[in-house]
């Protein structure tokens, strides 16, 4: 999918207070940053933001961190939080492919929500559910492992799922139509445009000791 330029939105991100500039400055001391010892949970891919932002409100003992490399849809997140004042979220505007660089052994939690698919064998290492991401996450953990995946892709899913087992990941809870299960469940700007058109939401939490 070709995203759109949005004129400004590098001057608008790069002014928000949300938006943390000298990131890896803080590698391995993320806390120091929200002045608090509370648990760090990231979204990788975080979008438009609504996902992130809403668990930032929902969950105020919990910090969070957003990513994302494209100034186009980054920039919509950093206009939701013009008149927001949500002390424990910050966003990074990164390519994944970076991420040990920037984390170390500090991330509770771990959220992919509606990752590119990278439907061609020749790019599976792009998949962020890829071997060679998990290893990657590894570095990032606190401690235990913990990753919540969500996606509208069949294939995808299958194949996250055989990532994630075949890396000795353990299957914590899992839906195969989220919106029809009693399941606890935060909404991101796809996952609404993909339920509405009566797509269903596929989620696995997984975990690794």
């Amino acid at each position: 999918m070709r995203l759109r330029n949005v004129k400004g939105a590098k001057e608008k991100i790069d002014a928000s207070n949300y938006i943390i500039n000298n990131y890896q400055d803080y590698k391995g001391k993320f806390n120091s940053l929200f002045l608090n010892n509370n648990p760090i949970d990231i979204e990788i891919g975080m979008g438009k933001g609504l996902f992130i932002i809403n668990m930032a409100k929902n969950n105020p003992d919990i910090n969070y961190i957003g990513i994302e490399k494209f100034d186009s849809v980054m920039v919509r997140a950093i206009e939701k939080l013009e008149f927001e004042d949500i002390p424990n979220l910050k966003l990074i505007k990164m390519d994944a492919e970076k991420i040990i660089e920037v984390f170390d052994k500090e991330i509770e939690r771990l959220y992919l929500n509606f990752s590119d698919p990278w439907p061609k064998e020749r790019h599976e290492k792009r998949r962020l559910t890829s071997e060679n991401f998990l290893k990657k996450y590894d570095n990032i953990f606190k401690s235990k492992k913990n990753i919540t995946f969500k996606t509208d892709n069949r294939k995808l899913f299958e194949y996250s799922l055989k990532s994630f087992t075949d890396y000795g990941y353990r299957i914590n809870m899992i839906s195969l139509d989220l919106h029809k299960d009693d399941i606890s469940n935060v909404e991101t700007e796809y996952e609404i445009k993909f339920s509405n058109k009566g797509y269903p939401i596929y989620m696995v939490d997984v975990i690794k000791k």
